[in-house]
């Protein structure tokens, strides 16, 4: 008897429980789930027709452009919705943050040590060679080396003999005036030799790459014993960059970030592009090395066609002065030595959170296969800039046919932007890093190529 009856007080006891769990699940669902009439979703009168479907498509299109939200996800509420904006704008300021300086300052000026140039003991011609970075990176050592072995240095001849065949002169693309004034403390420099020495032996000198001071002092100053003019077939990479004494390094610092100041209507139309630019709000330059020469030198045939591929190919076997002919496509793609695709710059902009109407400059020659590879990149990124968009023809028609004063717009802009990003580590990309730090630290980011493309995965990007 007094089984049954406990059995009958547990299974009461057990319903009462259910019973209150219940009741307080649903005044939670009450209290947290409510739905506006307003919100509540109506089935139409009618299926909407060809037209009205194409016209309620297009404006979800633009919706989600305009409010950056994905349109198969109905609206947060507006205070979500305020929390979800700040969220984001904190995020995004985060992105254009520059970096810290971390104390660091420009160091350039020259010791107590430093003496003015002593007597000259002859003229240094200098032959460039390269594109207009590296023709840049080669005087300044040469500034450095005029110094070393006490030379006058003659205004240098830049490269009309390389791939791009520009006929420019140095004070075509520099301020010739500015950067003889400018090293008059450092070094002798003067726009042509003497008339008297027009006609005297030159002694003709492939400088050693990567050398040291010890090389220059002693083995290049011994030929002022019999010449007055030695004449540097070569100007890149001839020193080293380490074990320098400091006022030589910072000699090629002021050569370099204040000596070679670009002509001054490159520079005026280079100040005219980054207005132009920042009339969009901030901007990112972005220096998308997807350029022919650049993929018929490195080998890089990712995302080209069988045909294209054959095209860079043949580029290369033509090109007597490159030396590697043989490439493996893959391998140089597994190591990083490729630039990124225009595509691969567009998933990793997204991956990072820049939005899609982000400004962004592409700073480059013509791009290999034009829109055909472009395509996917502008598709995220609709406001893509460059030279031709942002300046007339008759503004542009003065730099038309010179490579180097057109890739000195590309990096002005480069330089004054909000964030730099260059796709593949040359010339340029080191070139404009180097003076953005110099200027403040301004921000880089930099692509690992490499593991971007060994663990490349597949996702499908939602553009925020």
């Amino acid at each position: 008897m007094h089984k049954k009856k406990w059995k009958r007080v547990a299974i009461v006891r057990k319903v009462l429980t259910f019973s209150i769990a219940g009741i307080a699940l649903l005044a939670l669902l009450y209290v947290h789930v409510v739905f506006p009439a307003s919100e509540i979703t109506k089935l139409p009168d009618k299926l909407p027709t060809q037209h009205e479907t194409s016209y309620q498509r297009l404006s979800r299109e633009r919706s989600w452009i305009q409010e950056l939200a994905p349109p198969h996800l109905p609206k947060a509420p507006l205070a979500s919705r305020k929390l979800d904006v700040a969220s984001r704008n904190g995020s995004l300021d985060k992105l254009w943050k520059p970096p810290p300086n971390r104390d660091y300052v420009p160091c350039v000026s020259a010791s107590p040590l430093y003496t003015p140039p002593p007597g000259s003991r002859g003229y240094l011609l200098v032959h460039t060679n390269g594109g207009l970075n590296q023709m840049r990176a080669g005087i300044c050592d040469m500034v450095a080396v005029a110094r070393i072995i006490n030379a006058t240095l003659v205004i240098p001849e830049l490269d009309k003999r390389s791939l791009w065949q520009d006929s420019s002169n140095f004070s075509d693309v520099f301020d010739e005036d500015h950067f003889i004034n400018s090293l008059k403390n450092d070094v002798n420099v003067v726009k042509k030799l003497p008339k008297e020495l027009a006609t005297a032996t030159k002694a003709v000198k492939h400088f050693r790459s990567w050398s040291g001071v010890d090389y220059y002092e002693e083995e290049i100053a011994r030929l002022w014993d019999e010449y007055q003019i030695i004449r540097a077939a070569k100007s890149d990479s001839r020193l080293a960059n380490n074990n320098l004494p400091p006022d030589i390094q910072k000699l090629r610092c002021r050569a370099c970030y204040e000596a070679l100041r670009f002509a001054p209507k490159i520079e005026a139309m280079g100040k005219m592009l980054v207005d132009r630019m920042r009339s969009y709000g901030p901007y990112i330059s972005l220096h998308l090395r997807f350029e022919k020469d650049m993929l018929a030198f490195s080998g890089c045939t990712h995302g080209l066609s069988p045909e294209e591929a054959d095209e860079l190919k043949a580029i290369r076997e033509n090109t007597t002065w490159w030396k590697v002919k043989d490439i493996d496509p893959v391998e140089q793609r597994s190591k990083g030595y490729c630039p990124l695709t225009p595509r691969e710059v567009g998933l990793f902009l997204s991956a990072l959170g820049f939005p899609s109407n982000t400004p962004i400059y592409i700073a480059a020659g013509e791009i290999y296969g034009g829109d055909s590879h472009m395509s996917d990149l502008l598709l995220r990124y609709p406001l893509l800039m460059n030279k031709e968009k942002l300046a007339s023809i008759e503004e542009l028609e003065p730099f038309v046919n010179h490579a180097s004063q057109l890739a000195a717009l590309d990096y002005i802009v480069s330089v004054e932007s909000d964030i730099f990003i260059p796709t593949y580590s040359g010339n340029m990309a080191r070139a404009v890093e180097g003076h953005r730090r110099f200027l403040g630290h301004r921000k880089t980011i930099s692509p690992d190529r490499q593991d971007l493309s060994t663990h490349a995965i597949s996702v499908s990007l939602v553009p925020t």
